[in-house]
């Protein structure tokens, strides 16, 4: 092929690229079809033996793989840094474009151009999938169907489909998490839950579980079931995510104090092989062991008080639902006793309940402001041991009220020897908002605003209860 031939083919390529995204956009801002981009497109995605359903909103990504498997590969990691400068994945299967060409050139360099065409075909249909959500009510189906494209959308990102959105600070991982709420919120979603065909099509995320929680007082018989069922879906999954998280940070010091036990588990083979090599038997070529050697696995562990105080007010929902968990399973582990607090304008001792979170959000009441000396008062009288207690309060420390009352209740609670962690949200994205104030006056106090990545907390408790 001449390079006048090659630098036709690539306009023609750059052409049909900006066709597709041409209509991407026109579709974006205007639902309304455009003619002359509709029909451009069309032939296009024809070209290039694509489904026409790439080029309908109305169709998921789901239905487009179903009919086409082979898609699925190629919509993986189709947007990941690593993969924005090749295209997708059929370029590694050889057809007829990359044959010998009558010149006798290869035609890769046409095969590059036509694959970045394909490229953008998927990805327009990923993004038009994903953004453009209309307005109006929105049923079940429809939100089940866009949490799906959303899905592949992550996949595409090198995600895990619903990670990104459980990155909800900031970012992408924002825009997502606000799109899926929009959805939510549009929904009528008493009439979805008192139809069982339809709740059991509702996907359990951080936003439907807000609404649900937020109307839960107006929902009875099987809507009421049925909202019940999803917060425990939603529960179950992030307990397990959290479980491990908790299992998987070691921290606590072996005690020395504390002799082996001499189980095979323990045995430490090389040091027991390492120690008796003087018994060596050149003659019998064999090594008699005298003693065996055992590791030491003991931690030290305190018998310590946990309490928890947390923000329900309407911006600390994802701290309520993350903490209410965290709490549950740090109840389970030995020698811990956990005390739960949740408050507004008021305060609820929710310790009865601590080992079921699910038991717990039910009895939340999303929303209001916040008074955090009436919290601090129901919390101080759970002090026995001020030096094996941690007291653990999540909140944006936007008060009510007054702040200097609550900073002085908490200034006296950490000098009198309790571990006092101030965290400024509980969330997967480590995005946290605290009131500038109270930022500086813990600082001060030796006592800094944690981040408030979830995995960190956990780090500070177990490095203080284990």
């Amino acid at each position: 092929m001449t390079g006048s031939d090659s630098t036709v083919h690539d306009h023609a390529d750059e052409n049909r690229r900006q066709v597709l995204y041409w209509r991407l956009l026109a579709r974006l801002f205007d639902p309304e079809e455009q003619p002359a981009l509709e029909s451009a497109s069309v032939a296009v995605v024809d070209d290039l033996d694509l489904p026409a359903a790439l080029l309908d909103p109305a169709v998921s990504v789901d239905n487009v793989i179903q009919r086409f498997p082979a898609l699925a590969d190629e919509l993986r990691g189709l947007l990941a840094p690593a993969d924005t400068a090749a295209g997708p994945g059929p370029s590694a299967e050889p057809g007829p474009s990359a044959d010998t060409g009558e010149a006798g050139g290869t035609a890769g360099p046409d095969r590059a151009g036509r694959d970045e065409v394909r490229r953008a075909a998927l990805v327009s249909k990923l993004l038009l999938n994903v953004f453009a959500t209309g307005s109006g009510t929105v049923t079940a189906g429809q939100l089940a169907r866009w949490q799906s494209d959303a899905g592949w959308f992550e996949q595409a990102l090198g995600f895990g489909p619903g990670e990104l959105r459980r990155q909800s600070g900031g970012g992408l991982g924002g825009t997502l998490a606000g799109l899926e709420g929009d959805l939510v919120r549009r929904m009528r979603l008493r009439e979805v839950l008192a139809d069982p065909a339809l709740a059991s099509r509702l996907t359990p995320s951080m936003s439907l579980i807000e609404q649900l929680l937020r109307d839960k007082a107006n929902l009875s018989g099987v809507a009421l079931a049925n909202a019940k069922a999803l917060i425990r879906r939603f529960v179950d999954e992030v307990a397990e995510v959290l479980r491990t998280q908790v299992e998987q940070t070691s921290v606590g010091s072996i005690d020395r104090s504390v002799p082996p036990k001499r189980v095979f588990r323990n045995l430490d083979l090389d040091r027991t092989i390492w120690q008796n090599l003087t018994n060596w038997s050149p003659d019998d070529e064999r090594l008699y062991v005298d003693r065996l050697y055992y590791r030491q696995t003991a931690r030290r562990t305190t018998p310590a008080r946990l309490i928890v105080v947390v923000d329900q007010s309407g911006s600390m929902v994802d701290s309520m639902v993350n903490c209410t968990i965290l709490a549950s399973i740090f109840a389970g582990l030995p020698k811990v006793d956990v005390h739960l607090i949740a408050y507004d304008t008021r305060a609820l001792d929710l310790t009865p309940w601590v080992h079921d979170p699910f038991e717990v959000l039910l009895r939340t009441n999303l929303g209001g402001g916040n008074d955090g000396p009436v919290a601090m008062a129901m919390a101080r009288p759970k002090i026995v041991e001020p030096r094996n207690t941690v007291m653990v309060w999540i909140s944006d420390f936007y008060e009510f009220g007054r702040s200097q009352p609550l900073f002085d209740g908490i200034e006296a609670v950490h000098r009198s020897g309790v571990r006092f962690i101030p965290v400024g949200s509980v969330n997967s994205s480590g995005q946290q908002s605290v009131n500038p104030w109270f930022r500086q006056r813990f600082k001060d106090l030796g006592t800094p605003v944690i981040s408030g990545h979830i995995r960190k907390l956990v780090f500070e408790l177990k490095s203080f209860l284990t």
